[in-house]
């Protein structure tokens, strides 16, 4: 297989999130072989991080039972043609709801924070976008009951979302990932 032109960048695009995720530095001062350093989370980042543990422990409480018990109820309710189509659908339920499991603590971040400053309006864009293409493909394409509930699960998320941003005004004194802040942008207009 021949790779396409620009997956040297998406290669390169994949490398730097890696690096910002786990916050490492290469340093070359002078030899060949390059200084690797490995950063440490700010007190602001602890702390999200604890809310999300949190709150992800919670909602594992509560969905792994529901999860079980739905697929025992479907086991004693419903037919299915063998054990492998039971357990298939099981998983995919499984599935489907760990999603929602693991979009749900971003709510709980921003509520507990009161900002949605670490939600960057790009990816949130995006993610308006794409759950706005997942509701006209589950009307148009022919799919499993399941997975339209998870496309409109998605909205729900996306609402409450919506509902956070216009809720918890944007700190222009926050300093963004780049350095820069609100205030730096109004000091040089002025």
């Amino acid at each position: 297989m021949v790779p396409s032109k620009g997956s040297g960048n998406l290669s390169r695009l994949k490398f730097w999130k890696v690096m910002k995720v786990f916050k490492i530095e290469l340093r070359f001062s002078g030899c060949i072989l390059p200084r690797i350093t490995v950063g440490s989370f700010t007190k602001e980042e602890k702390e999200s991080d604890q809310y999300d543990a949190d709150f992800l422990t919670k909602l594992s409480v509560v969905l792994c039972p529901l999860v079980i018990g739905g697929a025992i109820y479907s086991l004693v309710y419903m037919p299915h043609k063998s054990w492998y189509s039971w357990t298939l659908e099981s998983l995919v339920n499984g599935v489907y709801a760990f999603g929602f499991l693991f979009m749900l603590p971003q709510l709980f971040v921003n509520y507990k924070l009161k900002s949605v400053a670490h939600l960057p309006w790009k990816a949130f864009m995006y993610k308006a976008f794409n759950t706005f293409i997942d509701d006209i493909f589950s009307f148009i394409i022919t799919m499993p009951t399941s997975h339209r509930l998870a496309c409109f699960r998605d909205d729900v998320v996306f609402v409450v979302y919506l509902y956070q941003r216009w809720l918890y005004p944007v700190d222009k004194a926050r300093v963004n990932e780049y350095g820069q802040s609100g205030e730096d942008e109004k000091e040089k207009t002025d």
